[in-house]
């Protein structure tokens, strides 16, 4: 990757690409700090850090909703209604036809149904955070003559629109940059809550009452535990099952056409982190309903609910790698339509060797998704627990937010993207380079 990414700078469209990715990366990066006025800094801190949900959103932002700033809601609206429409997209038959038959308008509309409903969730989260998240003792109603309904007012259009900014800035880095404008602002978040809680423990660790040796042996520890984690995920993100596919020779016209062999790609991982992601939320949406409607029952249901389903404890982790296995077998009859491409195989007159086509096609590539999901959903549930406790046990209860399986599948495949995403804008300009 290293040396994909020292070729790309020689090249100068390239750089400039990359070049002005980092520019708008500075730009997010920037209004993550810009406090919203009339909010005081870190006025969320305490709400965030009892929340799990919330602490997921702060770790992804950058800690930008625990300071309260400009940017604090930063990608999450974007991201879930983005999975709503596609879910929608599914059941909705004219949204249906609109996503596989319209072509770039149909990608086009589908776009401009995810952004409003971005906005729309924006706004609720907006509401959510300056009602229901002890926001009202940090509030300075100075600046706004003591008129409470404008200052609340006021916070929710500013977090709104930092929403929405998030949105243009994701989209501009996709049109004019290199990568997924929405992943790569999700990697500098995450990286930067990661870089800043390992520095803040390790310097408590050698300030603190850790030796000098015990301190340096932590950091060695936590190292080398964290490459060989980067590295099985790398491993696994690649694991993929071929199936061949033959193609029989046609004559159309006075050409022949197929004849020749390929293959299904049935990837090891495809669901990514999908299934942590809906897992983790649908364990913490209750707390985060109670949390915004009725703040003052904290010390009932929400304290039973930390005590026997936060997160660390016991039956916290079983419900977890439970709700991680269904939500692995949901998202993959999801993605991965075996009828739809039984009947595309068909029909560009191809086969499966020692298959007969339509259903028992189906059924063969069925059985084994399910196979290859049933590791894959076994690697995420290993990812949602183990690696989370051996840091935590290394460094404490503090890094849980900062290195939790969601942001290290993230990190990883990101990266592998952009990596890709470089190689493809290098070959591009060779082949340019060759038409000349």
């Amino acid at each position: 990757m290293f040396k994909t990414l020292a070729d790309a700078f020689k090249i100068k469209e390239v750089r400039n690409k990359i070049l002005l990715t980092l520019v708008l990366l500075f730009i997010y990066r920037l209004g993550c700090w810009i406090p919203v006025p009339g909010i005081k800094s870190g006025a969320l801190q305490s709400s965030v850090e009892g929340n799990t949900f919330l602490s997921l959103l702060s770790a992804v932002s950058g800690g930008a909703l625990s300071q309260g700033s400009f940017l604090a809601l930063g990608v999450s609206p974007y991201i879930t209604s983005s999975i709503i429409i596609q879910l929608l997209s599914m059941v909705i038959p004219s949204w249906q036809r609109l996503a596989k038959e319209g072509g770039a308008d149909g990608r086009k509309k589908i776009s401009q149904y995810t952004k409003v409903a971005a906005l729309i969730i924006a706004i609720a989260q907006s509401v959510g955070i300056a009602v229901g998240f002890g926001i009202q003792d940090s509030v300075n109603l100075n600046i706004f003559g003591g008129q409470e309904w404008l200052c609340y007012t006021f916070i929710v259009l500013m977090l709104t629109a930092g929403a929405m900014f998030t949105v243009w800035l994701g989209e501009k880095i996709s049109e004019i940059g290199i990568g997924n404008g929405m992943s790569l602002l999700i990697f500098v978040g995450i990286l930067s809550t990661a870089g800043t809680t390992v520095v803040g423990n390790f310097q408590d660790l050698f300030v603190g009452g850790e030796t000098t040796q015990r301190a340096i042996w932590k950091l060695v520890l936590f190292v080398v535990t964290l490459i060989a984690i980067f590295a099985l995920v790398v491993f696994v993100d690649g694991g993929e099952r071929k199936v061949g596919v033959q193609y029989a020779k046609q004559m159309k016209g006075r050409k022949m056409y197929g004849g020749q062999s390929t293959y299904i790609p049935i990837r090891v991982n495809a669901n990514g982190v999908m299934p942590i992601i809906f897992a983790t939320t649908l364990l913490s949406f209750p707390q985060l309903i109670i949390s915004i409607f009725a703040p003052s029952a904290s010390n009932g249901f929400i304290n039973w609910w930390n005590t026997w389903l936060g997160t660390g404890t016991w039956i916290y982790s079983i419900v977890l790698a439970l709700l991680i296995l269904a939500f692995s077998y949901f998202w993959t009859m999801v993605q991965f339509d075996t009828t739809e491409i039984s009947r595309q195989i068909q029909q560009n007159g191809g086969f499966i060797p020692g298959i007969r086509p339509g259903k028992p096609t189906a059924d063969y590539l069925g059985s084994i998704n399910k196979r290859i999901t049933l590791f894959g959903a076994i690697f995420l549930s290993f990812m949602a627990l183990i690696p989370t406790l051996i840091f935590t046990a290394i460094l404490g209860q503090g890094i849980q937010a900062a290195f939790s399986a969601t942001g290290m599948l993230i990190i990883v495949s990101v990266a592998l993207e952009f990596d890709k995403q470089l190689e493809a804008q290098m070959m591009m300009r060779n082949y340019r380079g060759f038409l000349k």
